[in-house]
């Protein structure tokens, strides 16, 4: 992993670098912020680029000893902990180093959910053990091998079990020289408190929407018209955008449901209502929470539609042109109570509520406000 594959995050960036050839390199770090901004590949990047030998202003050479191993992931002073599915009282993460390895070759941006169906654990399966405090003990006991820098790569360290979390407390404490330790964590809010006080935190904030679009063209073929409304969707969250370019035959779907319903709330078609609500229902609750989602934003982007910002809209060559006559029935009277009722529904439908009736009300109500 290179700076270079670090989509966006470019101050962050050149903030790390400087900080590199200043001398200024803090023993214990904290990278905070949603996976699909880049905690993980930045802070991979980051401890590659401190034990590069022939690094640039940039980034890593990719040429040297140190580079070549990091490429797979063998350095000697590289060390990785993350949560496993424990199989004995006795097992460490040095025991599924091959499934973690195997896991980052072909997953650059991932989440713990990622994670866990590589995995194929449910999600309270996995921890960090008590067990792992010792491992690290003992690793930090052992002579530098040949970096510059040893290195404690901690991901999800909010998974961490108490004796293991006050085992690394005192690595961070009591630091051997010239070792460093990395966590990339996605709720620091549940780390212990006492290591929370001692880490250098950095809050990477979401992926500027033009590097995102431009990324979204450059890797995963996005076209070009289309990256910008994508990137927007994904709210700065590479993660995201995956997932808004995976689901683009799913939006079609939902324009089309989007439609019928303001269609039958203009007409107030009682029986339309009851006959989209049905359809709605078919549909599984997660799909039903994603296309409640979709209507939010529709919304919105129909009433931005009314001021004439083209920059200021994203949305795709269909939405756009429903828009054109749609646009005039959502303004400053009826907007939140738009997204109100929408926001609503969704929450009906997370607690397992009737769909059929939720969507049938929702209809209901759009009925009313549409005429505002």
């Amino acid at each position: 992993m290179f700076f270079k594959d670090v989509t966006g995050q470019d101050e962050m960036k050149r903030q790390l670098i400087r900080s590199t050839q200043k001398g200024i390199i803090p023993h214990a770090m904290l990278f905070c912020g949603q996976a699909g901004y880049g905690t993980f590949p930045l802070a991979l990047a980051y401890a590659r680029y401190l034990n590069c030998r022939e690094r640039t202003e940039s980034d890593s050479c990719g040429r040297c000893p140190s580079c070549l191993k990091y490429n797979h992931l063998v350095h000697p002073d590289l060390h990785f902990v993350f949560p496993i599915a424990q199989k004995d009282k006795d097992d460490t993460c040095d025991n599924h180093l091959a499934e973690w390895r195997d896991f980052l070759k072909t997953h650059t941006y991932f989440d713990l959910n990622e994670w866990h169906n590589y995995l194929r654990v449910d999600r309270k399966q996995t921890l960090i053990y008590a067990r792992e405090g010792n491992a690290l003990a003992h690793k930090v006991s052992m002579k530098i091998a040949e970096a510059d820098y040893r290195v404690l790569f901690v991901w999800i360290p909010e998974r961490m079990v108490v004796n293991c979390a006050n085992k690394l407390l005192k690595v961070i404490e009591e630091p051997p020289e010239h070792t460093l330790v990395f966590m990339v964590s996605e709720a620091p809010e549940e780390i212990l408190g006492t290591i929370l006080s001692r880490m250098q935190r950095l809050n990477l904030k979401p992926v500027d929407t033009d590097a995102l679009a431009g990324a979204a063209e450059e890797k995963l073929n996005v076209d070009t018209s289309q990256s910008r409304q994508q990137a927007y969707m994904a709210q700065g969250d590479w993660l995201k955008l995956m997932e808004v370019v995976r689901t683009g035959e799913e939006n079609k779907l939902f324009l089309e449901l989007f439609i019928r319903i303001m269609r039958n709330a203009w007409t107030r078609s009682v029986k339309d209502m009851n006959e989209s609500a049905k359809k709605i229902a078919e549909h599984n609750r997660d799909r039903q929470i994603r296309f409640l989602k979709y209507c939010q934003r529709l919304v919105r982007e129909n009433f931005m539609y009314r001021f004439h910002a083209e920059e200021m809209n994203y949305m795709n060559p269909e939405e756009a042109a429903f828009s054109v006559k749609f646009a005039e029935y959502v303004n400053e009277r009826n907007v939140y109570d738009f997204i109100d009722e929408l926001t609503e529904a969704e929450r009906h439908v997370a607690r397992n509520g009737n769909s059929k009736m939720i969507f049938f009300d929702l209809s209901l109500r759009i009925a009313v406000l549409v005429r505002q």
